[in-house]
């Protein structure tokens, strides 16, 4: 009997070329509504899966795969008799493979303005994570894949002669699992929409690899909100080599306490004004500019100008030596003057 894999994926791309591959290799290729047509018009023979399931894809495609014809043939563990003759009892093929990605709930939520709650609800995918979680939990026995990049490994593994092995399985289960949590954050924080939920569940994504972490001997990455919700990466890099953990950690730092101040060119009034004109002996600072320097997590030098040039004068004479290779901030624009002054000191 020849292997079968599953396909239905939302994001084509790459798998014209990987089921080509699998089909070349004798697998038979099971597919749903889009994805088979899709394949077809690329010269991939298909069997639908309503062929399969002897049952109509149904309900604007609600329903189509969630079938015991379906997970039976995903779940079923090989080599066992038991298991097996329950497949050939109820006439079931096993399935070797399963190639999903899900509806983008993701990018819907993180898009301005967000969809309608009625457009949203049809984002949130029902079948692909539970064919995914399927075979992710039966990895021993089938290729679970939820990311594009891993097609080609899986196909030079295949090719190869060796197969795809118990570890690369895993780690494709695993990938499965942390996808498919992370999906159900989303889905939860956009229904939910509470401050403080029963569970805390964060969609978040890694955005970039760090060049190390809080001292050298450490590893760290950069991660944002997958579902554009809370903090997010809202800033654009102009010149200069990547940002590290601490340079990360003292811009958020730096932002934030010059943010007290105000945006000086919108005239808006800072907060604690009250303390502020206190501490800094001043009465009327609305449309001042402010600097706020600071160095691993601990401001170094923080003041008020007329410009952003005088205040970042008044704010590197604070301390002259810690400042070096730290993060400096703005409520104002940065003329050319002062920025070479920041190239200056790095």
């Amino acid at each position: 009997m020849r292997n079968r894999a599953l396909i239905s994926v939302f994001d084509k791309s790459g798998i014209a070329e990987f089921a080509a591959a699998l089909a070349a290799a004798g697998w038979e290729i099971v597919s749903t509504g889009g994805t088979a047509a899709y394949l077809r018009e690329n010269g991939v023979a298909v069997i639908d899966v309503a062929e399969v399931t002897a049952f109509p894809e149904c309900l604007d495609g609600r329903v189509k795969t969630l079938h015991p014809a379906i997970h039976a043939g995903i779940l079923a563990r090989r080599g066992e008799k038991p298991y097996q003759d329950a497949l050939d009892r109820l006439n079931i093929q096993s399935i070797s493979l399963v190639a999903v990605n899900l509806y983008p709930f993701f990018q819907k939520s993180a898009s301005e303005p967000v969809p309608p709650l009625d457009e949203m609800i049809e984002f949130i995918d029902i079948g692909g994570p539970a064919m995914l979680r399927s075979a992710a939990k039966n990895f021993n026995d089938v290729i679970a894949l939820c990311d594009p990049a891993d097609y080609s490994a899986v196909i030079e593994n295949l090719q190869s002669g060796a197969g795809v092995g118990i570890e690369m399985r895993k780690r494709l289960a695993g990938k499965v699992f942390n996808l498919t949590s992370a999906y159900d954050a989303a889905v939860s924080r956009y229904l939910l929409d509470e401050e403080f939920p029963p569970y805390y569940a964060a969609p978040l994504k890694r955005a970039a690899p760090l060049r190390y972490g809080e001292n050298p001997c450490q590893r760290a990455a950069l991660y944002l909100n997958a579902d554009g919700r809370g903090a997010t990466l809202a800033m654009k890099r102009l010149v200069g080599g990547e940002l590290g953990y601490n340079n990360y950690r003292d811009a958020d730092l730096a932002w934030k306490a010059v943010s007290a101040f105000g945006l000086a060119s919108a005239g808006v009034r800072p907060l604690g004004a009250e303390d502020a004109e206190r501490l800094l002996n001043i009465t009327d600072y609305t449309d001042s500019a402010a600097c706020v320097a600071v160095k691993h997590n601990t401001p170094c030098g923080a003041a008020l100008g007329k410009t952003s040039g005088e205040a970042f004068d008044k704010a590197y004479s604070c301390d002259k030596t810690s400042i070096f290779g730290g993060i400096v901030a703005f409520n104002a624009e940065v003329g050319a003057e002062t920025a070479k002054k920041l190239a200056g000191i790095f």
